[in-house]
């Protein structure tokens, strides 16, 4: 499987995928490349509506030449520890952000959440997120309000009262808790209907069916969720090595 940037036909040959309904994966495999490559390559520029070949040509250059330019003037990616490859770092974290994407986040929330998660803490402040992600604190402050308000982040204070935003495994169980009171909101309103519109009716039916569809998966969504927090769950805090060491994220 060839590996290296896109070259301008690869990307000419994306965009007649994307025109005929070709799914990510056939034009990968067409490519002979990874899906996550034409995957992150399509959201990064316009998505599947708006990719166009040459725009998506021109602002990868561009991205390349700043990046060389803050190379020159020092501004690397930051030394990772444990012995990682910084740039190997780098791009599991922009495959990681487009996979939130393609999960309905917007871009600046999923590279939040990219960068958090790509931390060995697990915990940022927001200036430290605007200076990874060389956003406007503006940008990190609005993505922050989003993702906290699906329950996908919180915040804390340190010793020195400065905010930091956490991500640790509770909030995937309690994301998934969320999504199952959001589905017993739908079910409530899907059976209100079926009294308005008759018991027995074909639109009444459909609804009925949507209630029952619903109740079975939020039901086993949430039985799942409280079993896998019982026998899965171990706490971010009690690490098992170099518990009391510095943290290095912020080193």
């Amino acid at each position: 499987m060839p590996g290296g940037r896109l070259t301008q036909q690869e990307r000419q040959q994306i965009a007649a995928g994307l025109a005929d309904g070709l799914a990510y994966a056939e034009i990968a495999r067409r490519l002979d490349r990874p899906t996550s490559t034409v995957t992150r390559e399509v959201m990064r520029n316009g998505g599947p509506a708006g990719y166009r070949a040459d725009l998506a040509h021109r602002a990868t250059e561009r991205r390349t030449h700043r990046g060389r330019q803050a190379s020159v003037r020092g501004a690397e990616a930051p030394p990772q520890p444990h012995g990682r490859d910084a740039e190997a770092v780098r791009d599991y974290q922009e495959t990681l952000t487009t996979v939130f994407m393609t999960s309905g986040l917007p871009k600046m929330m999923a590279r939040v959440l990219g960068c958090l998660y790509t931390t060995d803490s697990g915990r940022l402040t927001a200036s430290e997120l605007a200076q990874r992600l060389q956003v406007s604190p503006a940008s990190i402050s609005k993505a922050i309000t989003s993702l906290e308000s699906l329950e996908l982040i919180r915040r804390e204070r340190d010793e020195g009262r400065r905010e930091r935003y956490v991500v640790d495994d509770d909030l995937w169980y309690q994301s998934m808790i969320r999504s199952a009171r959001d589905n017993n909101r739908l079910i409530e309103a899907a059976r209100d209907g079926v009294g308005i519109l008759g018991a027995g009716t074909p639109a009444a039916t459909r609804l009925e069916n949507i209630a029952r569809f619903l109740d079975f998966v939020s039901e086993g969504l949430t039985r799942a969720a409280e079993q896998a927090r019982e026998i899965l769950y171990t706490s971010t805090e009690a690490t098992p090595d170099g518990a009391d060491e510095p943290d290095s994220d912020h080193a």
